[in-house]
């Protein structure tokens, strides 16, 4: 995925269609939409209506498809077309054990080697969150919560560690979509402030802790037999109007 598809317009903000649209901007608008939480899990993403929606030719519908599907974010199904992806309760438990393996070592590793730009820029980070949080702007609060823990990737200084952890979260996003409660549509207030704490203090054990019992309380919100609906006009729901 590219970096641009990491920006990602804040709640309530309409965006206007460039001079020319490109697949790398059909790209981000759909990964925005999903990280988000506006684009639902099993929403069929028509090629037509794309294409009326960005005022492109099928092609490059296509080729923006394609490379969704090649991150996770959409399944691309023989005579049915494209949806974005769904995972089921099977996935949803790897993707949470996969995350329970990776990143509380990601966190240890942090303690033990973090430039002071890195802790710095994590530290503003949570500034947005809590300032998001306050103002209860939800849409920018759930993306943010997923960017925390890529942000923690970045600071171990691996990039293969970043792409991963970017890759789960963003799969993770699309589970907690689909099977999250009212109240567990996002990271639990103030636990990434609590790991970044141990982090600063240096203490590993602490934040390693930390971060599993986080990663364990976003798992056990999760309720597997209410799945969600969501219908709405795809301009909309993609920013565009």
């Amino acid at each position: 995925m590219s970096t641009s598809a990491e920006s990602v317009v804040t709640e309530n903000t309409q965006t206007a269609l460039p001079d020319r649209v490109d697949e790398a901007f059909i790209v981000e608008r759909i990964f925005s939409a999903v990280m988000e939480h506006r684009l639902a899990p099993a929403t069929k993403l028509n090629e037509h209506k794309l294409c009326e929606t960005f005022g492109v030719g099928r092609m490059r519908v296509r080729r923006a498809l394609l490379l969704l599907s090649s991150q996770g974010i959409v399944d691309l199904e023989t005579n049915r077309g494209a949806f974005v992806a769904s995972p089921g309760p099977e996935e949803a438990n790897e993707v949470f054990e996969a995350r329970a393996l990776l990143e509380p070592a990601i966190a240890r590793q942090v303690v033990a080697d973090i430039m002071p730009e890195r802790m710095e820029l994590l530290r503003q980070h949570i500034s947005l969150e809590s300032e998001a949080r306050g103002n209860n702007r939800v849409t920018d609060l759930i993306r943010l919560s997923g960017e925390f823990h890529v942000k923690l990737a970045q600071a171990s200084g691996n990039s293969i560690l970043r792409r991963v952890v970017r890759e789960l979260v963003t799969r993770s996003s699309l589970i907690v979509g689909l099977f999250g409660t009212s109240s567990h549509t996002m990271c639990p207030a103030n636990e990434h402030s609590y790991i970044l704490s141990a982090i600063e203090r240096g203490d590993a054990d602490s934040a390693e802790v930390q971060m599993i019992e986080h990663l364990n309380r976003i798992r056990d919100g999760l309720n597997f037999s209410a799945p969600k609906p969501q219908e709405k006009d795809l301009a909309e729901i993609l920013g565009l109007q």
